[in-house]
């Protein structure tokens, strides 16, 4: 069990433990998300098949299985019952999440689409990127492609709730893109080394982006857009992912490899840290449901498990 003080929110002790956890595959998983209202659970990985679970239970509810290469991302969308995933294949498929089939498969991409994500309030819109750099925007009505653009690699998030921005990482820089012209409102720079994951607050207001040496949280707030508010630089334990506490602002949970393959809780405010055993492998992927407050996280041991 771990314990962690947090004077800034926390005006008593709270625990921090595993609550259960599932071999999701014979091999890698790498993506996992919840759904908005928290009962379920999608993964998947090199295995090639996205899984739903039953979030109380962690059994699957249906294993999906279309897509021709290993699967990168797996998204949820906000308002209505349907997930997306997104593959080395260079497609993107738009699953019914109540009935396990495929709506839409987009092709288009050059190269093996990386990450993707649901617009928050505009239904039919997602996104996705691709190795090549490119970005694409998709709508599931119609099935067509309405926009391409450059800037977008590792991973592609919408802003929360507002979805005026689009959070694109490349390299070593975290562009900040305006959803309805897709000009660049904010180019944030500090990493040194590539930037593998972007996550955001609950409210948009905030940014956190993962390189393997350095965390930085970056404010989207009017008046102060685009500074960077927090740093944490490694200590010798490689950062891969990262998601805000779905109870605590003011902490971030940071999945690792290498060595350790653990999870780091960062009180930013303090800028203390506190070290969790998780896996046997890269935590590859971190995902978080404000409804029940448990956090899950997927990793190259091929399990995932959930925390609160």
């Amino acid at each position: 069990m771990l314990e962690i003080t947090n004077k800034m929110n926390v005006s008593s002790w709270f625990t921090f433990n595993e609550v259960n956890s599932v071999r999701a595959s014979g091999s890698k998983v790498v993506c996992c998300h919840f759904s908005s209202d928290g009962e379920l659970l999608a993964s998947g990985g090199h295995d090639k098949k996205a899984v739903l679970w039953y979030t109380d239970t962690l059994t699957q509810k249906e294993t999906l299985e279309e897509h021709a290469s290993l699967i990168t991302d797996v998204r949820f969308s906000p308002s209505m019952a349907r997930l997306s995933t997104s593959s080395f294949d260079k497609t993107v498929r738009v699953w019914d999440a109540d009935n396990g089939y495929s709506i839409r498969t987009f092709t288009g991409h050059s190269a093996g689409v990386l990450s993707l994500d649901f617009h928050p309030n505009k239904e039919d819109l997602i996104c996705s990127c691709d190795g090549d750099d490119k970005i694409r925007y998709w709508n599931i009505n119609n099935g067509s492609c309405t926009r391409v653009f450059k800037g977008g690699m590792a991973q592609v998030r919408f802003q929360p709730h507002i979805g005026r921005y689009l959070a694109a990482a490349t390299e070593n820089v975290v562009s900040i893109l305006d959803v309805e012209t897709q000009a660049c409102r904010h180019s944030l720079k500090g990493h040194t080394k590539p930037v593998h994951y972007v996550c955001w607050d609950p409210t948009g207001e905030r940014l956190a982006s993962v390189s393997e040496d350095s965390i930085r949280v970056w404010t989207l707030r009017s008046g102060s857009e685009g500074d960077c508010l927090h740093e944490l630089s490694s200590n010798g334990n490689e950062f891969y992912s990262c998601v805000f506490h779905p109870t605590y602002p003011s902490l971030l949970v940071i999945g690792c490899y290498q060595a350790s393959h653990s999870l780091e809780l960062w009180n930013m405010n303090e800028n203390k840290t506190m070290t969790l055993t998780a896996h046997d492998g890269l935590v590859a992927s971190l995902a978080v449901s404000t409804v029940t407050g448990l956090v899950a996280s997927a990793s190259h041991d091929k399990f995932i498990k959930l925390w609160k």
